[in-house]
């Protein structure tokens, strides 16, 4: 008989399944080691189990299922504590370990401390703590953590996961350390099953080539590319790049720009706006249009030149400027207009192109082409040329034009960016109206000449000599009709003037805006810590009531003002 009863014993002992298995609202305990249900002072009231040298400690209960060395299981509570080599596997979603954690199996509430690892398909978790709350699916830290994915590992002080979105909620010191960039940001949210980010407050995306900054931005980890709202900006070869939206790809070394653009060059001092910009990192080149304006900084007078579309390409110690189709230029004292331009800021040559006029003072200037030579070092005006063609026209006071052509045109600035002296060569021909002191018109003089020039003094002409076989005839203004009072090829320009800045868009509608597709801030989620019922803390936990409440430093809104107040 007492061989019988030490058999069943030794079945029982080695077997040792918990009680009330029949129910799964109880938690399972099997124990290849034994149990043991001595009340000591480790564990008072609790059953004991512990595993082998081969097999550890089997715990299940609803879907759930932990190993350990040894367990303290709390069957009246339904509360098990586990020890040693701790792993817990929910399905698929959740595989983890820890050196220690405890299980509530009526709140289904679990803790975890000591070098944890939470896996989940695509991503693994480390931290020191993390609260796992299965009846929302849903995890948190609060210790500091990192997640690692297939192509960045992401850190935070505070990091919640919602197991049913594969998303996770990082707050407060986020950083995501790729091979080829880093993102900062206080607040981000990342789905582990595509590499998804979103971005909210100021986060900055840091590459070897390039700076991305926003307060709301998206950004695919593993395609490299991105899309960024709310003082979005990026950085690189000393240009900077804000617009009401951004579009960004590592990869292409490609971005562009909607809406409310400005380029600033650092180096060369020069702005470009418009409302639609691609930017191409790799040929260092800038394209924009829809109201496009370039814009180069100096000290006395700025350069002004807007076009249909502008091309800002080159290293930034050549950049090149091009625009195309109705370029309006503009500074105090020059304006002008023509079908296309290029400008070079190493030689400070700017070629317009394709019917060019420009206006100085009084005078139009035409020609089948028109080049500005700035002086590089200075960036003042120093001279322009016009090539085949050549017109000036100036206006007279009361009626008719003045007016000189010839084959080429060079004209020389002074040091105010006024026209000091103007030469005219080959084949001159002239049409001018004298006047006496009083302003009356006494005659009008019509001449040819091999070459002309003209001195200016304050704006105004001072001295006119013609050179190399001068003829020339004075005709009283009743003699000369109306038709012979303009040189062949007269055209005058002067409803196309730039007056103003304010001109260079007169006539032009005002661009129809893009709709910007925005990010919506993200839900205020709800309290992790927050049930209908309260969270139960047995009183052999190592948790204590103060840690199971959100603490106002972990919260976003604390975050938000935090950064805010700094």
């Amino acid at each position: 008989m007492k061989k019988l009863s030490l058999c069943v014993f030794l079945i029982y002992f080695s077997s040792a399944v918990s009680q009330k298995t029949e129910n799964d609202s109880f938690i399972t305990v099997t124990s290849p080691g034994g149990f043991s249900q001595i009340n000591d002072l480790l564990f008072p009231g609790a059953v004991v189990y512990s595993g082998t040298d081969t097999s550890q400690v089997y715990v299940q209960h609803k879907g759930i299922k932990m190993w350990c060395d040894y367990a303290a299981f709390y069957q009246t509570d339904n509360f098990i504590r586990t020890f040693g080599n701790v792993k817990m596997n929910q399905g698929d979603s959740i595989r983890m370990s820890s050196k220690y954690a405890e299980y509530n199996g009526k709140s289904q509430f679990a803790f975890a401390s000591g070098n944890v690892d939470m896996k989940n398909p695509g991503t693994t978790l480390k931290t020191d703590t993390l609260f796992f709350d299965r009846a929302k699916q849903q995890a948190y830290y609060r210790s500091g953590g990192i997640v690692t994915d297939t192509a960045s590992s992401l850190k935070s002080r505070t990091g919640r996961y919602f197991i049913a979105e594969k998303r996770y909620q990082f707050l407060d010191d986020v950083k995501v350390t790729n091979p080829e960039y880093t993102i900062d940001s206080d607040h981000l949210n990342f789905y582990t099953e595509n590499g998804h980010t979103y971005m909210y407050g100021p986060s900055t995306i840091t590459g070897t080539t390039s700076k991305v900054y926003c307060e709301r931005g998206f950004y695919d980890t593993r395609a490299d590319e991105g899309y960024f709202i709310k003082n979005s900006r990026i950085e690189y070869n000393n240009r900077t790049i804000t617009g009401d939206s951004l579009y960004f790809n590592r990869g292409t070394a490609f971005a562009s720009a909607t809406n409310h653009i400005v380029v600033t060059d650092t180096v060369n001092k020069s702005i470009i706006k418009g409302h639609y910009a691609e930017v191409y990192r790799a040929k260092d080149s800038v394209f924009i249009t829809k109201r496009a304006l370039a814009i180069s900084i100096q000290d006395r007078d700025s350069v002004y030149i807007h076009a249909d579309k502008l091309m800002v390409t080159g290293p930034e110690d050549d950049r090149v400027i091009r625009g195309f189709y109705d370029v309006r230029l503009f500074k105090t004292d020059l304006s002008g207009r023509s079908d296309s331009i290029i400008t070079r800021q190493r030689t400070g040559l700017t070629k317009m192109i394709s019917k060019p006029v420009l206006w100085s003072g009084k005078s139009q200037m035409t020609g089948d082409s028109i080049h500005i030579q700035s002086d590089t070092k200075t960036e003042r005006l120093d001279s322009l040329r016009v090539f085949y063609n050549a017109f000036i026209i100036d206006k007279d006071s009361i009626d008719g034009f003045n007016q000189i052509k010839g084959k080429e045109l060079i004209a020389k600035f002074n040091d105010s960016s006024e026209l000091e002296v103007v030469h005219m060569y080959k084949n001159v021909e002239n049409l001018t109206y004298l006047r006496n002191d009083s302003g009356k018109l006494i005659g009008i003089d019509k001449g040819t000449s091999g070459r002309w020039e003209v001195t200016f003094e304050h704006k105004e002409v001072s001295t006119t000599t013609f050179y190399n076989d001068p003829d020339s005839d004075t005709y009283p203004p009743e003699e000369l009709p109306e038709n012979a009072r303009e040189l062949r090829g007269f055209i005058w320009r002067g409803d196309e003037m730039i007056a103003t800045k304010e001109d260079l868009f007169k006539g032009k509608p005002a661009p129809v805006l893009t709709p910007i597709k925005g990010i919506p801030l993200p839900k205020l989620e709800e309290d992790f810590f927050k049930k209908d019922k309260k969270i139960e803390i047995h009183k052999n936990s190592r948790l204590k009531k103060e840690d199971l409440q959100t603490r106002s430093e972990d919260t976003q809104e604390h975050i938000r003002e935090k950064k805010n107040e700094g």
